[in-house]
């Protein structure tokens, strides 16, 4: 198995050949806008591939400049970043500032963002390597089927078993089988009849169950044993617990350490259950790819893919700046958490479970509506570290028109499809389309701005009762039209009290 089980491990390190113009046209077919924010983080990433066609030594001298996204909520920060690490493949997490404390006190400390990227990253490869073992492992799958099926099938005669048990040498010295004792020659003869007539036997036998296994194996690449039900053993899985209280964990780490030994200590023994051949296949070939997966390789390349295009989307940052620069009381923290972040932003090894990880080429890319506090109040060390600044701008009415029906994932094809699984089918005019965009930027002016978000809320409210009871209207055809939404928003646009609390 270990000499078919064959890895490319160029296909787990991939790199991305599109061209910045390239990345800009593939974020258009989600994200409307934010022209200036697109280029930005194409160039970034771009440049990093750049960078790994250089050589070693000049590869350790050129570090990413990381980018700081200003604009409000729901204009497409955190979807930018999001699509940006799916088109490269590369590790991705997304975290909030808010939720890290300054080291000393109780609460999770900013090395844990690297731990968590390291994570999804070993998680990612694995995955991945099992894919490309998949082929590997399905005559080990097959036989484990078949045994399930006729069991004792698979195993040796017992000619050969006894065989195979007689030792082989003693300290480089061939052994024979133990000598028997004389005989007289007619029990001599009679036991020689026996041994031969049992031989025999078991031959039959063998040939029997060989052409019988043959048989059910046929059957089931035929799919015609997809239904019939075996018995599979399944095992808790238990892994070694790890020692992140060694490694420089947080509480969270430590919590999570010792449910793993508790787990481990409790048992975890395997318990027999009923399936059909079609969930045992699936179970047993997960069970195969535990087994010949390297978790040592993945580890390694995880690693490797974190170190040169691992990116941390740090969300919220503005909420750990402190205005006009004065810190007192809860804010002292806040700076903390500024300090704590800067060696990791500017390079520095963190102990995870997987190895020690150099955060010297990780991408951060950190966003926030600075409504309050303004980049400037974050503290200068942490400003210097986040060299691009880009500004996104405000969504307007156009702006929400587009949304709505050109992306990819937009949301009048979202809720389209969702009502045509009842056979009901949605049409919206365009006079209702502009009647929503308008909708949505005048909420947006005279509440809170939550951006793009606020188009969901408007099409739940327009759609409620249609989705409440599509199941009466299978087969009509239902339009959406301006008259239709002024209707189903007439009383919650008048009272400007009631749409603060339902748009």
């Amino acid at each position: 198995m270990a000499a078919e089980a064959k890895i490319d491990e160029s296909k787990l390190l991939p790199v991305l050949d599109l061209t910045p113009k390239q990345i800009v046209e593939k974020l258009d077919t989600y994200i409307i806008g934010q022209k200036n924010a697109k280029r930005c983080v194409a160039v970034a990433l771009r440049n990093r591939t750049r960078r790994l066609r250089l050589d070693a030594d000049i590869q350790d001298e050129i570090a990413p400049k990381n980018i700081l996204m200003i604009g409000p909520t729901g204009v497409g920060k955190t979807e930018i970043a999001r699509r940006l690490a799916k088109l490269c493949n590369a590790p991705f997490l997304k975290v909030e500032a808010t939720k890290y404390t300054e080291v000393g006190y109780v609460g999770r400390d900013v090395e844990s963002m690297v731990r968590d990227l390291m994570a999804v990253a070993y998680n990612d490869v694995k995955r991945e390597m099992q894919e490309q073992l998949k082929e590997a492992c399905k005559p080990r799958v097959e036989e484990d089927l078949l045994d399930l099926l006729l069991p004792g099938s698979g195993k040796k005669s017992k000619k050969e078993k006894n065989v195979s048990a007689l030792p082989v040498s003693l300290f480089g010295m061939p052994v024979s089988a133990p000598a028997e004792l004389p005989a007289s020659e007619n029990e001599s003869e009679k036991k020689d009849e026996t041994l031969s007539e049992n031989a025999n036997e078991n031959e039959e036998n063998a040939e029997q169950q060989k052409s019988t296994r043959e048989k059910f194996r046929k059957m089931l690449r035929d799919g015609l044993l997809e239904e019939r039900e075996v018995e599979v053993a399944v095992e808790r899985s238990n892994r070694i617990p790890s020692m992140q209280i060694i490694a420089g964990g947080s509480m969270d780490d430590l919590e999570s350490g010792m449910q793993e030994i508790a787990n481990m200590l409790s048992g975890g023994k395997s318990h027999k259950k009923m399936m059909s051949v079609r969930e045992a296949r699936q179970v047993l070939l997960e069970k195969n790819l535990e087994k010949i997966t390297d978790p040592d390789k993945v580890a390694d390349i995880a690693k490797k893919r974190v170190e040169q295009m691992g990116i941390i989307f740090i969300d919220e940052i503005d909420k750990i700046a402190v205005r006009g620069g004065e810190s007192s009381g809860r804010d002292v923290s806040r700076e903390g958490v500024q300090r704590d972040i800067l060696p990791i932003v500017e390079g520095s090894n963190v102990n995870t479970r997987y190895g020690v990880v150099d955060t010297t080429h990780i991408l951060f890319v950190a966003a926030g509506a600075f409504s309050v506090a303004a980049p400037s109040d974050l503290i200068p060390e942490l400003q210097g570290r986040f060299p691009l600044r880009v500004q996104l701008d405000s969504l307007n009415a156009q702006d929400f028109k587009r949304i709505l029906v050109e992306p990819k994932n937009a949301l009048i094809k979202q809720y389209k499809s969702l009502l045509a699984t009842e056979g009901v089918t949605l049409e919206f005019t365009d006079e209702a389309i502009d009647r929503l965009s308008y909708l949505a930027e005048e909420v947006n002016r005279k509440s809170e701005n939550i951006g793009a978000r606020r188009l969901q809320t408007i099409m739940e409210t327009v759609l409620e009762d249609i989705s409440f009871s599509a199941d009466e209207h299978s087969g009509e055809t239902i339009s959406i039209t301006k008259d239709f939404v002024d209707e189903k928003l007439k009383n919650v646009i008048e009272d400007q009290d009631i749409s603060r609390y339902i748009l």
